[in-house]
């Protein structure tokens, strides 16, 4: 064995005090880390690296970028007219050695408009309704929660899948059994689209409320005639039986009067 071969370590671990940075560990940061924005609009995006002496760095997308201000181990660039999912880059080069590290950016769509519908508006009690509620143009379906209310009372909660990348309506519905206290109760519609997994926040937007009118059903119709008719059936019976005994008894009285008295 080579009689310096056991100072092999202690001179590397010397040679890397002596020359700090040759062989610096770094990392790449962005802030934010996720991105959820509206179509259109403009985002600040900073990046920095945890090098002590970067070479060069910078931003790379498709996105229109302007840098706004920077710093020994930072850049802040303002990202303009984001209309569509895209992945942004953020990479610094320190002794040689370029890192990168990748920011999402996910475009959504709010729920602007929340449309509630009862079918029908007038229902008596104990019959069926529906409470339908639909949201045009919104995106990510994913993220989306419908809530169907009457008061402050939850009848349906639904969650939806998409995979389309456009924007996509959504509909929940919910059949019912009218009461009398329904008629008491504002019916409403609330879309919740969570976008925390995104970089985002909670949006929530509340249809208009409604009112179901409510009423004490009416004897069916149905069977009113059906009894209608067997009354007049029943009373033509009946009369038409009178009316044979009577024609009968005026014909036996009269033949009694014709044979009854004969000449001596």
């Amino acid at each position: 064995m080579s009689p310096f071969g056991c100072w092999g370590l202690p001179a590397a671990l010397l040679a890397l005090f002596c020359c700090p940075g040759s062989g610096e560990v770094f990392e790449v940061h962005t802030y934010p880390e996720q991105l959820a924005v509206k179509p259109g609009e403009s985002q600040f995006i900073n990046c920095s690296t945890s090098c002590s002496r970067p070479e060069a760095g910078g931003l790379e997308t498709i996105l229109a970028k302007t840098l706004m201000t920077s710093g020994a181990q930072w850049k802040e660039y303002m990202v303009s007219n984001i209309s569509q999912d895209t992945i942004i880059y953020c990479y610094f080069t320190c002794f040689g050695e370029q890192r990168l590290t990748s920011l999402n950016v996910s475009v959504f769509y709010p729920p602007t408009q929340v449309l509630l519908k009862l079918q029908p508006t007038w229902v008596a009690v104990g019959r069926p309704f529906t409470i339908k509620c639909h949201v045009p143009a919104v995106k990510p379906l994913e993220s989306l929660t419908l809530m169907l209310l009457r008061g402050q009372e939850v009848l349906h909660n639904q969650t939806f899948w998409g995979t389309a990348d456009g924007t996509q309506g959504a509909t929940a519905t919910h059949n019912s059994t009218a009461h009398r206290e329904d008629g008491l109760h504002n019916f409403s519609c609330q879309a919740i689209l969570d976008l925390r997994s995104l970089g985002g926040n909670i949006i929530h937007r509340v249809s208009e409320p409604q009112m179901l009118k409510v009423y004490e059903p009416r004897p069916d119709n149905q069977m009113v005639v059906i009894i209608s008719v067997v009354s007049v059936l029943l009373f033509l019976f009946v009369t038409s039986i009178l009316l044979c005994f009577v024609l009968g008894q005026h014909w036996r009285q009269r033949r009694m009067g014709t044979y009854g008295v004969q000449g001596a």
